[in-house]
């Protein structure tokens, strides 16, 4: 079972923050040294990654996915890298979502492969060369920010406004993936998603060090299983196996849904036999409409448990799309990429 991020991350630090600290001192000097390693791989074409500065979900796939959008609009042929977490497949492969599942690619390449060409790879240099052979012109890396393996021309931060970086500490004393000061100078852009304000400290060093801040805000998205509207005033029972599942709640009151039972596991979580009877007993038993992520129905479309279609035909699914503030934000990232490539080769 994968697990949740502790509460104490996201708040001041207190006795469990401090009692980490000298393990989190360990784990980010190795995070630091990896992020000045030498020797990156640098590709024949523009490369943007889209990360974040602590462990978890901040909007990284649909800022990809936007991305994405804005590239083909702008006539260029993008294709998605990921590192496949959660799948077994570990030499580079370009995703099939006719063949492959999640538990051999994970469950957002399967997602990133419905917009444009995916591939998965352990080393992303391998995964970086993959694409180059299958003739894209732009690179979208799906995280990465921190592993330095690949010369990057654009690093956008994905920021939850809500979180920022939490207690502002390391892993394990906190969910910064390196010092935090590092990977502010290592960034080129923060994308700050919502209206929330504690990414304030963050923004503020970031602005200090001529960093631009752009913002977005995740947006339901209509569809034949989910149509506008139909879930206005519906009480349902909201399940998500995401790194930050009070997200998707959020989404669902968006929308205009009563949660009268919210479910939250762990990332990239497939779910057991007794959790997938026990969401399908508990909403027959109250008569609520069964709701979830896109990502935990890739996940469920791969789960050779019988009970788990039963499960994914009884839910229904509300994705959503990241929208910049600034419609032209995308292709303006998309530039800032190009630009620095040119200059750099």
């Amino acid at each position: 079972m994968k697990l949740q991020a502790p509460a104490f991350w996201w708040e001041k630090p207190g006795f469990k923050a401090w009692a980490l600290w000298p393990l989190s001192c360990l784990y980010g000097s190795i995070a630091g040294r990896r992020m000045r390693g030498t020797g990156a791989y640098r590709p024949t074409i523009p490369v943007i990654c889209v990360g974040n500065v602590t462990l978890g979900g901040a909007g990284k796939t649909p800022t990809a996915l936007a991305l994405a959008e804005a590239a083909k609009a702008m006539g260029l042929i993008p294709g998605f890298l990921s590192r496949g977490y959660g799948g077994k497949i570990r030499k580079a492969t370009r995703v099939d979502p006719s063949k492959h599942g999640a538990d051999d690619v994970g469950d957002e390449p399967l997602l990133l492969a419905e917009q444009a060409i995916t591939v998965v790879a352990r080393r992303r240099a391998e995964g970086a060369r993959e694409l180059e052979r299958q003739g894209v012109n732009l690179i979208i890396m799906d995280d990465g920010f921190q592993s330095a393996q690949i010369r990057v021309d654009c690093a956008v931060v994905v920021t939850d406004s809500y979180k920022g970086a939490g207690n502002g500490m390391t892993f394990p004393a906190g969910p910064l993936r390196a010092p935090l000061k590092l990977q502010v100078q290592a960034l080129d852009v923060i994308l700050l998603v919502g209206d929330g304000d504690g990414a304030t400290p963050l923004v503020r060093q970031a602005a200090r060090m001529g960093k631009p801040v752009l913002n977005a805000r995740l947006s339901p998205l209509p569809s034949a299983d989910v149509p506008d509207g139909s879930l206005k005033g519906r009480a349902v029972l909201a399940y998500a196996g995401i790194a930050d599942p009070e997200k998707f709640f959020r989404t669902v009151r968006e929308v205009g849904a009563e949660i009268a039972i919210a479910r939250g596991f762990g990332d990239h979580q497939a779910l057991s036999r007794q959790e997938i009877d026990d969401l399908i007993a508990t909403a027959q038993a109250r008569n609520l409409r069964l709701v979830t992520t896109a990502k935990d129905r890739a996940r469920l479309r791969g789960n050779p448990l019988p009970a788990a279609q039963t499960l994914l035909a009884q839910s229904s699914v509300i994705d959503v799309a990241m929208r910049f503030n600034d419609p032209a934000a995308g292709q303006w990232l998309i530039r800032q990429a190009q630009d620095r490539f040119a200059k750099t080769r």
